[in-house]
C-alpha cells in the first residue's frame, strides 16, 4: 500500500526555498518548471562546474519516487541520488563531514553513503550512440546494473518523460514512462550493507540544461 508523504511541483522557486545546492548552478522556473542549468564554464573548471540539488526532507527505506523530466541541452549527464546519509548514519548536512561542491569524487569516495542513478547520458560519442541507464553505490561507486536508455535525442523529445524510481528495502526498480529499465536487489554482501533510508537529490554535468516537474514519494 502507498501512502504520499511528500508533494512538490517544482514550479517557483518559493517551492525549492529549502533545497540544498552543492556547487553552483543556475536555477529558474521558465516553464513552471525547475530548470538547472551551470553556472561555471565546463569546459573551464570540468568536474567543479557540476553540482547536486538535494530535496531536504529525510525519506523512509522503502519508497517510490515520481517526477517528470525534460531536457533541454545536451551532451551532459543527469542523475538521481538516493538513501543518502553520512557513513555513520548521519545526516548528509551534519557538521563535521567532509564539504560536498558538486565534484563526482565528493560522492564516490568521500564520507556519505548512497545510490545513484544516472538516467540521462550523453556525455561521450560511445554513451551518445548507446544509450544507456546506471545504478551505482557509493562510498566506492560501485557499478550494480545498467539498462537501455529509452529517451531519445533532444531534438526528438517533444514531452516531459515521466521517471519513477521504487526502492523497497534492497530491492531497486527504475521506469522511465513505464517501461522497466532497472531491475535490481542489493544482496548487501557484494558492496557492504544494502542502504536503508535517506535523502535524494539531482545531480546534472555542467554542459546539460534539463527541467523537473511535478516531484512525489510515496511511502511503500
Amino acid at each position: 500500500m502507498e501512502k504520499l508523504i511528500y508533494e512538490n511541483p517544482l514550479m517557483t522557486e518559493e517551492d525549492v526555498k529549502d533545497f540544498v545546492l552543492e556547487g553552483e548552478a543556475h536555477i529558474t522556473f521558465e516553464n513552471q518548471r525547475m530548470r538547472l542549468k551551470n553556472k561555471l564554464d565546463f569546459e573551464i573548471f570540468e568536474q567543479k562546474a557540476n553540482y547536486v540539488f538535494w530535496c531536504p526532507i529525510e525519506f523512509p527505506n522503502s519508497v517510490k519516487i515520481e517526477f517528470d523530466f525534460f531536457p533541454i541541452q545536451e551532451p551532459g549527464l543527469c542523475m538521481l541520488m538516493f538513501a543518502a546519509k553520512g557513513a555513520k548514519g548521519e545526516d548528509i548536512f551534519q557538521e563535521g563531514l567532509l564539504k560536498r561542491t558538486g565534484e563526482y569524487d565528493c560522492y564516490l569516495h568521500g564520507d556519505i553513503n548512497l545510490y545513484h542513478l544516472s538516467y540521462f547520458r550523453r556525455m561521450y560519442d560511445t554513451e551518445r550512440a548507446f544509450h544507456i541507464c546506471q545504478l551505482r553505490k557509493s562510498n566506492g561507486g560501485h557499478k550494480l546494473e545498467a539498462g537501455g536508455d529509452p529517451i531519445p535525442n533532444i531534438k526528438d523529445c517533444i514531452n516531459p518523460y515521466h521517471i519513477t524510481l521504487i526502492k523497497k528495502d534492497g530491492h531497486i526498480l527504475f521506469y522511465i514512462n513505464d517501461l522497466k529499465v532497472i531491475d535490481y536487489v542489493d544482496n548487501g554482501v557484494d558492496f557492504g550493507e544494502a542502504l536503508t533510508n535517506g535523502k535524494i537529490g539531482f545531480r546534472q554535468m555542467a554542459s546539460t540544461i534539463a527541467e523537473y516537474s511535478n516531484l512525489k514519494v510515496y511511502e511503500i
